[in-house]
């Protein structure tokens, strides 16, 4: 039996966390792969939950041991996520969310082509800098750059199968359910999942 991979990519603030965490909630039956970051934690954030934190020199070790089915450097720090862990995921069955940005979702993409994607885009890019603030973690600098950054990032979104406007967070949710439930309906994931259910059609 094989998984299906949903890969989830949004630029910085636009509530791509707050969106997986509700699907999370709501759908027992998906897991969540937690990415490697040389990063610092942020307030509230803890070792193995939100991310894997490690320094960058045991960042390139892994690296080159080709660990990661992708990485990427983003706004100064490293992301990697593990081949292994996520191969082994789909492989027995589990549905797996991948929160990531668009360079990489293109490698996983490669790597795992029937993956399901959907990019997250906020309202605007004033409602954008009102969520980058109201974190109140980043100074003006790092605001600024990832608002410049979010600007580039947005126009990969025609890479994406789905698309959802993050604008009221419930609607948001209801919607990236439902593509989680697409998926799962598509025909190869059913016939491999009930099998039983088709094998009426082989017969004469």
């Amino acid at each position: 039996m094989s998984g299906t991979l949903f890969i989830v990519t949004a630029p910085s603030g636009a509530g791509k966390t707050t969106l997986v965490r509700g699907l999370l909630q709501r759908d027992a039956g998906l897991r969540l792969s937690v990415s490697y970051t040389t990063r610092a934690p942020r307030e509230g954030e803890e070792n193995g939950r939100e991310y894997h934190f490690i320094d960058i020199e045991s960042f390139r070790e892994l690296r080159e041991a080709g660990e990661f089915v992708e990485w990427a450097e983003v706004h100064g720090n490293y992301y990697g996520t593990s081949r292994a862990w996520l191969a082994a995921q789909l492989e027995n069955g589990c549905d797996t969310v991948l929160e990531i940005d668009w360079q990489g979702a293109r490698q996983v993409r490669e790597a795992f082509p029937a993956a399901v994607s959907v990019f997250v885009l906020p309202p605007s890019l004033a409602e954008l800098e009102n969520r980058l603030r109201s974190r109140g973690t980043d100074s003006e600098e790092v605001i600024a750059r990832r608002l410049r950054a979010a600007h580039g990032e947005a126009r990969h979104v025609e890479e994406f199968g789905y698309v959802i406007i993050n604008q009221h967070l419930p609607t948001a949710i209801d919607d990236l359910a439902a593509i989680v439930q697409a998926a799962r309906l598509r025909y190869t994931n059913q016939h491999m999942r009930y099998p039983h259910c088709f094998a009426f059609l082989a017969q004469d």
